[in-house]
């Protein structure tokens, strides 16, 4: 018997729950979204003089109190924060130790098809353009772990971990690194200079492009309107230092990193490192409109395994789409996106307008990358486009309706033509809480112009994808 959408958004939020900063400028401050505070009757006490007045302002934070600085909420106060902030206004006390979580579950309703022509093996007799046979049904819950590190004012040391996920069902790390926005000695010239700049330094995401911040990690889903992320996923982790300087809505970043997802000190003449960087200015223009345009670059001549867009070890929300009977949920992490597979050199920019008038907002992405594994002897390159517009309502902004759309076009290795595809979603999502989130996804996305040896030949999917989100 199928669960109906509804009942299945239900169960989806009750599996989620268990498995256990800089404000919005658009939405409620860092710890004020709260609701007053109840007393139950066995808790109840004679009324004194002040006992009234001390009642009525007396509230209950929904939230997590910020005893950490220059942090990026993870709850529903980091939607449109982009960069760990700059100014702060979290006092330092001394060494705090802060924790966090999120989990993210989902109930997905696809389905898919191809028009490839059968492809069978000859010894096993195995058609490996056969699709896997999906249908309705929860996925695995995914989690993640956050712990953060006030050591001095201004120095934080972070660590993500991912205790479950698509892609490893064993407890990893994402990534740790220190960030620097104050100066550690106290010398006029460096706290001033520290008023501008800002240090990353050790395992990190790193910031290339916009919509690395609004996309999904893993367990936390909070900033994602919908519940894919893009086609072609620019998303990595890598081991290096990243530069700030941000001042008047202006802000510039240089980064250097080893270019890979991990560190290596083997086959020296295989690797170079990869260099990157940011402009762009962010400014709120009135109390009801914000702008921001930001260009990156990308560029590593060479490398053993350059993942730029294909480091996200978690992998895609839509399990199993348009692939074959073999495929396993692990194995096959990026069902529905497009892997370039440029594992030697790449080059690629992107730049991204944000618009946010009162509760509607535009996020754009336009994006070129080109690239090569050792044994091409020419690049071969991909174009991406996408839009969101978002509208969020109610107070608080509790609720949203949006609309994506996401089209990819490239040359794989060994075609000898571009193939593409296009991706259309509508979500909605409503926050209970500013660390609950239910939404919802309906997406359709076709494939163009692959071999017809290809299973992705004339293949498309379609359907439903339900999600629950906690985050503290």
């Amino acid at each position: 018997m199928r669960l109906t959408p509804v009942l299945a958004l239900s169960a989806t939020l009750f599996a989620a729950v268990p498995a256990m900063g800089q404000a919005n400028p658009n939405t409620a401050s860092a710890d004020t979204i709260s609701r007053p505070a109840t007393t139950t009757k066995s808790e109840a006490k004679p009324a004194t003089p002040d006992s009234s007045a001390a009642a009525a302002t007396t509230v209950a934070s929904l939230v997590p109190k910020t005893v950490i600085q220059h942090i990026h909420p993870i709850d529903q106060r980091g939607i449109n924060t982009f960069e760990a902030p700059k100014s702060d206004a979290t006092p330092f006390t001394g060494f705090q130790l802060g924790w966090g979580a999120a989990f993210t579950q989902q109930f997905q309703g696809l389905s898919h098809e191809t028009g490839a022509a059968p492809k069978i093996d000859p010894i096993t007799k195995v058609d490996a353009n056969q699709l896997m046979s999906i249908g309705n049904g929860f996925n695995n819950a995914t989690a993640n772990l956050y712990l953060n590190a006030q050591i001095a004012p201004g120095i934080r040391v972070a660590l993500t971990s991912y205790l479950s996920s698509r892609h490893h069902n064993e407890t990893w790390v994402k990534d740790g690194f220190l960030l620097i926005d104050g100066s550690p000695i106290k010398v006029k010239a460096l706290e001033t200079m520290m008023d501008y700049v800002s240090l990353k330094l050790g395992h990190f995401e790193i910031n290339y492009g916009d919509s690395h911040f609004r996309r999904t990690d893993n367990g936390n889903a909070m900033h994602n309107a919908f519940v894919g992320n893009l086609i072609l996923d620019p998303f990595t982790t890598e081991v290096g230092g990243e530069a700030y300087l941000r001042g008047k809505g202006l802000l510039g970043m240089v980064g250097i990193t080893g270019g890979e997802i991990r560190g290596q000190v083997s086959a020296p003449a295989k690797r170079s490192p990869a260099f990157y960087g940011k402009v762009g200015v962010d400014r709120q223009l009135t109390p009801n409109l914000r702008t921001r345009l930001t260009g990156s670059l990308f560029s590593q001549t060479r490398s053993a395994n350059q993942t730029l867009f294909a480091g996200d070890r978690a992998g895609s929300r839509y399990y199993l789409v348009v692939e074959n009977t073999a495929a396993t949920e692990a194995a096959q992490k990026m069902s529905g996106m497009f892997d370039p597979a440029f594992g030697s050199a790449v080059h690629s920019y992107q730049i991204n307008p944000f618009v946010k008038y009162r509760g509607l907002e535009f996020f754009g992405v336009a994006e070129q990358a080109s690239g090569a594994q050792t044994t091409e002897t020419g690049k071969r390159s991909f174009d991406q486009y996408a839009g969101d517009v978002i509208y969020r309502f109610l107070k608080n902004e509790k609720a949203y309706v949006g609309a994506r759309y996401n089209t990819v076009e490239g040359r794989f290795k060994g075609y000898t033509s571009d193939a593409s595809a296009e991706r259309a979603a509508l979500a909605g999502g409503w926050f209970i809480t500013p660390i609950l989130l239910m939404k919802g996804e309906w997406v359709k996305q076709t494939y163009s112009n692959f071999p017809i040896t290809d299973i992705r030949h004339g293949a498309k999917f379609d359907g439903f994808m339900l999600e629950g989100v906690v985050a503290f």
